[in-house]
């Protein structure tokens, strides 16, 4: 432990040294003046910036010329990483205010002088103790933000990359509202023109949403390689989902899930829609699009799921956008009015463009400071081949 003592009188720095000594503290340094102290915390005079200082405890003189102990402390408590740095006044003043000032101002306590040292003692293994404390919880705060940024790499790893086959385009934005997140995609081609296409949004978003999200991630591809169509493996899931048991659960977990098999030889798409936004198919030169509604309730609220699969047919270019609750809700009003903001925006064009889409929904005027994970998939259709 480090211990700077600031006083402009050295008979005062004396007696704390010596106070210090005898109580085994020898790890000190000194400073005549305010000023000198913030030089020495690497603030003042050229030498400035958020370099880690090895402060900690300062004893600090109210009453000095120039800058005095108050003034200092304010400027102290300007740098975030020296505001964790315990400052005990030291003062001969016993104005009531005086000290409600200092204390205002950032110290964490006061001695008066002249100083009784087993007062003095008793205040520095306090403000010690408080100050280990605070690094201890600094430390492991850093420790799991490097964890969940660590954990935000892994998850962004398991979202599927685009594709660009003769046929169909897949392709995604996604912004989470923080390091880790609810939302997920992922699309696999099926052979023979098919292609299986997912987006699921799980209740509610941060560490626990994201873990749920996670396991979903371990078990889709194989989920929905071995069942292909939509109503078999939403059951599947809902069932894998229901296995999670958690003991005392105080929330119930759900997600909103879009699952749907497009069949580019047979320009056909079937589909669910387990309580997610509607997916728009926008066809030809349609300016209205299709739009693929709900038709069961979200997965993970019982343990049994009723599902009626739908199934349109197409037979122009167009494409087909999915997106989360998150993406619709940046647009105000009802959510009438919000869809019809979807569907003019993503009108038009059926090739993809990346900078379009980000502009009209992922720009920090789009946001409208919402807190929630915006994901959009955007699956280009092609003229593909003709039926069989």
């Amino acid at each position: 432990m480090r211990i700077l003592i600031v006083d402009d009188n050295p008979t005062n720095v004396i007696i704390i040294r010596e106070i210090l000594k005898k109580e085994d503290y020898r790890n000190f340094i000194t400073a005549s003046s305010a000023k000198e102290m913030l030089k020495l915390l690497g603030i003042g005079g050229e030498k400035k910036g958020p370099q880690q200082s090895d402060i900690d405890l300062i004893l600090l003189d109210m009453m000095m010329p120039e800058m005095d102990g108050i003034e200092a402390c304010r400027v102290v408590q300007q740098y975030e990483h020296l505001r964790d740095i315990p400052i005990i006044m030291v003062t001969a003043v016993g104005d009531s205010k005086k000290l409600a000032e200092a204390l205002d101002a950032g110290a964490v306590d006061y001695v008066t002088k002249p100083i009784n040292k087993v007062e003095l003692m008793a205040r520095i293994r306090l403000a010690l103790r408080l100050k280990r404390e605070k690094d201890w919880h600094k430390e492991r705060d850093q420790r799991m933000q490097d964890e969940l940024k660590l954990a935000a790499l892994v998850q962004n790893a398991v979202l599927s990359l685009p594709i660009k086959d003769e046929v169909l385009e897949a392709h995604a934005i996604y912004q989470p509202s923080a390091e880790l997140a609810g939302d997920l995609y992922a699309w696999y081609p099926l052979g023979d023109g098919r292609y299986a296409v997912i987006l699921l949004d799980m209740m509610g978003h941060g560490i626990s949403s994201s873990l749920f999200c996670m396991f979903l991630a371990s078990v889709l591809k194989d989920t929905v390689t071995t069942y292909v169509e939509p109503e078999k493996v939403i059951q599947e899931l809902n069932r894998r989902f229901n296995q999670l048991y958690i003991e005392k659960q105080l929330v119930q977990y759900y997600f909103t899930a879009i699952y749907l098999v497009i069949d580019m030889r047979m320009k056909r798409i079937d589909y669910v829609n387990a309580g997610h936004p509607p997916a728009l198919l926008f066809e030809g030169n349609a300016k209205r699009p299709v739009l693929l509604e709900s038709n069961c309730h979200p997965v993970g609220l019982f343990d049994r799921i009723d599902i009626q699969p739908q199934s349109l047919s197409f037979g122009e270019e167009g494409h087909l956008v999915m997106y989360t609750d998150g993406l619709l809700e940046m647009a105000p009003g009802e959510q009438e009015e919000q869809l019809e903001f979807m569907i003019r925006n993503l009108n038009g064009d059926h090739e993809w463009r990346e900078e379009v889409m980000q502009e009209a929904f992922f720009t920090d005027e789009a946001d409208q400071e919402r807190d929630d994970d915006k994901c959009l998939v955007w699956i280009t259709l092609k003229k593909g081949t003709d039926k069989e």
